[in-house]
């Protein structure tokens, strides 16, 4: 069982990372491998609405987007972290998460592999933020997972982050939590598989009522 860790801080051992490394560390003693993917690095473009995907099933544009849509076809969770920039989280997360989501939807069905958003912000604007990273698990059928606050560390420097002790045993309840659905949605998918989905109609008023 595998989880995708997504940093969307430029600065890979800032404040978000060192949340990121809570959940890790917690979700190894709980029996799940995980990989780190530095998003919030390499130059990423926002999505343009061509709809090459839907033929191609990836993206035109050929970058860190394409490298890890395989990788997400495969894991069974992601776990998305994001500083929060003027009340939100980072705009390469989003341009990232927007490709990502929208070129692999016609690729691989998601249903019931399990999201979770991580964020760290110095004092407001956590709650926008993680509001929208949510939003795109609830558009593929992912389950999403809680803790025991909403998930974010707070902080203007890893030493803060570090003081917050109530932060990073949320990250912590959040691992556990993440590990406990995984297995549970391993051990139906055994017996049932995925719940079928019903993908027949789109909202359209084209005949005027």
């Amino acid at each position: 069982m595998k989880v995708l860790i997504f940093n969307g801080s430029a600065h890979m051992h800032g404040c978000t990372a060192r949340a990121l490394d809570e959940v890790e560390k917690t979700l190894h003693e709980n029996g799940i491998e995980t990989e780190r993917i530095e998003i919030g690095v390499p130059a990423i473009r926002g999505c343009i609405g061509c709809g090459t995907c839907r033929q191609n099933k990836r993206c035109v544009f050929d970058d860190i987007v394409n490298e890890t849509a395989p990788k997400m076809a495969e894991a069974d969770g992601i776990v998305v972290g994001t500083p929060v920039y003027y009340a939100h989280a980072n705009g390469q997360v989003l341009a990232f998460l927007d490709r990502l989501f929208y070129s692999t939807a016609s690729a691989f069905d998601a249903t019931m592999k399990v999201g979770a958003a991580v964020i760290s912000s110095r004092r407001a604007g956590s709650t926008c933020a993680l509001d929208e990273i949510n939003k795109y698990f609830t558009i593929r059928s992912m389950p999403v997972v809680s803790s025991t606050y909403w998930n974010e560390v707070h902080g203007g420097c890893v030493d803060d982050v570090e003081k917050d002790l109530e932060g990073l045993q949320t990250m912590r309840n959040l691992a556990r939590n993440m590990a406990f659905l995984i297995k549970a949605i391993d051990a139906q998918k055994k017996l049932t598989g995925v719940p079928a989905q019903e993908l027949t109609y789109r909202t359209s008023f084209a005949d005027g009522k």
